[in-house]
């Protein structure tokens, strides 16, 4: 039963600055006294309708083509309370939704894309940024917080980057506003973005969804977590011999280091023989800064940490940051740099796996314009070493937990589709994501009431180190179903496993992820048949001889061999799947497959690994094809 207000309330999505979707019919609701009538005034309409006895009510209004800005006034008919909604825009509203590499914001890739901050002035392009919640009891009825906010130098900031880019070129290409609903969580598995109907047909998440149901256990779990996470750090603490009895840290830049031992970054600890542990390890360097590099913002990069880091340059802390995921770009206060000799003096804390610094991420002081290079000889002192952290329960994870909380209070305000980046924390079962996806993507249709609207999603970039023969990949395996769940209509894919890294699984590049998911809508959405919207799809094989001959549709203006050499990445097998890389070329606008030693080839894989570097099938309009295994059905 709701609650029954004394006064008109109103979703935190219909508020000032909101965008409404062009050329439909959409809902207003809200809350309001059970005897009270609610009148409603948009564009050249005016409508009535009376609150129920729950407290709730809900009108449906008509927009028309793209503009404004326009207001909307709601009152009770006999004006005890009016609220009026001002500047108003009609466009197009996406839901960006999925976990962390949706829900990366602009503002942690500032330094890759400073000048398109910089540039950012769009009244045309909205966010609503949906906070984090979770409920395992019930669909919430709203959002806790929130606001829309336009695009501009600061409040761009906060927009979903891969959201944005999309928007910047639906913008260019249309001239319609675009209304980003964010809605992500990082490390959410799909099944905590489905609906608990949704999730009856996997009885392994619905046991998990009942468990989760109760308040007791859920906060046994959190409990638990916030426990073992206080425990650790304090023997951690205590252990460590860099830390003195009274809190103090080694930070003194006069400390007697001579006898600490030397060790090579970016490295991983264990990598360069220091051993397999977690725990704390304090890595120290002295850099020389010469008189010709003073002026100017000056900035330390750290590239990126495992897991956590505190950092303090001639004594004196300048930053910590907690996880391994994000960048480390730490300003220094003006004056603290020395010219001459200072000392840089990191505290890493590894919780499981290995500990230390990425590869291949930048490591410099960045003084104006100039760079003094970090990498290379550090020393080090292990300052304490613990068991792994137990691994946490991650109760915002659970199925069906984000879905009520955090998708529910938006399933009645009109959408043009959802783009959704999603899929790393299902890895671990590939072959259940297929389902999962598909009957999420039937799920929000179902509770946006639009059996079609269109569901564009980002297919997993490469990731980890690249292998030179053919081998088992999960991470192939998911791409593939994701590949696969293209036979739903309405949905279109964006390839990226030639814009990720191999060494971040938030690779940064996230303005082609949005570019190509506007290629995707594009094509899908709006109906443009002029575009072409993905890189090549595997449609179907034949046998013919010792060869497989395969057949792709959104070949564009046809397949090409991206740097001019031989095809690479494919991989053939008889009856027996033992897989050998192949020969391959482009042959009537498909792909010939085959190897001298195999007389009766049965499948073929493409781009089938982690990281499928080097692999070079495109179509003329410069798009990847999809990694592909001719295993299991084609999308058609």
């Amino acid at each position: 039963m709701s609650m029954i207000p004394n006064t008109i309330r109103l979703p935190r999505l219909i508020s000032d600055g909101m965008v409404l979707q062009r050329n439909t019919q959409v809902k207003i609701w809200g809350w309001a006294p059970a005897d009270q009538v609610i009148s409603i005034r948009f564009l050249d309409q005016n409508c009535s309708t009376a609150v129920n006895e729950d407290g709730e009510w809900q009108v449906t209004l008509g927009t028309g083509d793209a503009g404004g800005p326009y207001d909307m006034v709601i009152e009770t008919i006999d004006g005890t309370a009016q609220i009026k909604i001002t500047n108003i825009l009609l466009g197009d509203v996406w839901l960006c939704s999925g976990q962390s590499n949706m829900e990366m914001r602009m503002v942690s890739l500032k330094d890759i894309y400073p000048d398109e901050i910089k540039h950012s002035r769009n009244d045309c392009i909205r966010q609503f940024q949906v906070p984090m919640t979770y409920d395992f009891i019930q669909p919430k009825a709203d959002i806790e917080s929130g606001f829309w906010e336009s695009a501009d130098q600061q409040s761009v900031l906060n927009f979903t980057a891969a959201g944005y880019f999309c928007a910047v070129k639906l913008f260019e290409q249309y001239r319609v506003p675009i209304g980003l609903i964010s809605a992500s969580l990082g490390g959410a598995p799909a099944e905590a973005f489905m609906s608990e109907d949704a999730l009856s047909l996997f009885p392994e998440y619905m046991t998990k969804l009942q468990k989760m149901k109760d308040r007791a256990y859920l906060e046994a779990l959190i409990k638990e977590d916030q426990d073992s996470l206080e425990a650790w750090r304090n023997k951690l603490n205590q252990d460590d011999e860099a830390i003195s009895d009274d809190g103090q840290t080694l930070n003194e830049t006069d400390s007697d280091v001579s006898f600490w031992p030397h060790i090579k970054v970016p490295s991983y600890w264990e990598e360069e023989g220091v051993g397999s542990f977690n725990g704390a390890v304090w890595f120290r360097k002295e850099v020389e800064v010469p008189s010709s590099l003073t002026g100017g913002p000056t900035k330390l990069i750290l590239g990126h940490i495992v897991d956590e880091d505190t950092v303090y340059i001639n004594g004196t802390m300048i930053g910590t940051v907690p996880n391994q995921y994000v960048p480390r770009n730490y300003v220094i206060p003006e004056g603290l740099l020395n010219i001459g000799k200072n000392t840089i003096l990191v505290r890493v804390v590894n919780y499981s796996g290995k500990g230390g610094f990425y590869k291949g991420k930048p490591y410099h002081l960045e003084i104006g314009d100039q760079l003094i290079d970090l990498s290379g000889d550090w020393q080090y002192w292990v300052g304490a070493k613990c068991d792994p952290l137990p691994a946490p329960n991650f109760v915002q994870w659970g199925p069906a937990g984000l879905y009520n909380g955090m998708i529910a209070p938006v399933v009645r305000y009109a959408i043009k589709g959802v783009l959704w980046y999603q899929g790393e924390s299902n890895v671990r079962q590939p072959d259940e994501y297929e389902d999962l996806l598909k009957t999420l993507i039937s799920d929000w249709r179902g509770k946006w009431g639009s059996e079609g609207f269109p569901f564009l999603y980002v297919q997993l970039p490469n990731f980890q180190e690249a292998s030179d023969r053919p081998a088992e990949s999960s991470w192939a395996e998911l791409r593939d179903a994701q590949r696969r769940t293209l036979a739903v209509p309405g949905t279109g894919m964006a390839v990226a496993i030639d814009i990720g890294e191999w060494n971040d699984i938030h690779p940064v590049n996230k303005r082609d992820v949005g570019y190509r998911l506007a290629l995707a809508a594009r094509k899908v959405a709006y109906g443009d048949d002029s575009v072409v919207g993905s890189g090549p799809v595997y449609q179907s094989a034949k046998q013919e001889g010792n060869r497989i001959v395969l057949s792709f549709s959104d070949t564009g203006s046809g397949l090409i061999v991206k740097d001019g050499g031989m095809l690479r990445h494919f991989a053939i097998a008889g009856a027996d799947r033992a897989f050998v890389w192949a020969n391959a070329r482009i042959e009537n606008n498909g792909v010939a497959v085959w190897h001298e030693q195999i007389s009766n080839p049965v499948y073929v894989r493409y781009a089938w690994a982690d990281n499928p570097e080097g692999a070079n099938l495109y179509n003329s309009e410069g798009l990847p094809a999809s990694p592909f295994t001719t295993e299991k059905l084609s999308p058609n």
